[in-house]
């Protein structure tokens, strides 16, 4: 496919598409449930889908060399450590 973007131009603007589409996806989710379990299946999957695209451009950006596994993986942990102290998704 012939675009007007270079690949690292197709990789950054895709991924913003695709965290957009997630983002929007969660916030319809937080004004319609106030519990995962209330969540209906239709809306989990949606999420899902746009969860999965997410991480399939964070894919891509690796496979491009753009970041290596070793990196997420040391900033999830990064991450997680933050959220044990700012938040109640992480038990200690």
């Amino acid at each position: 496919m012939d675009s007007p973007i270079n690949t690292l131009q197709q990789l950054m603007v895709i991924t913003m598409e695709e965290c957009g589409e997630l983002t929007q996806r969660c916030s319809k989710i937080v004004r319609k449930y106030s519990t995962v379990d209330q969540i209906q299946e239709d809306q989990r999957v949606k999420l899902l889908e746009e969860a999965g695209d997410v991480l399939c451009m964070i894919e891509l950006m690796v496979e491009h060399d753009l970041l290596t596994n070793d990196e997420l993986g040391a900033r999830i942990n990064v991450k997680r450590e933050k959220l044990k102290i700012w938040s109640n998704l992480i038990k200690c």
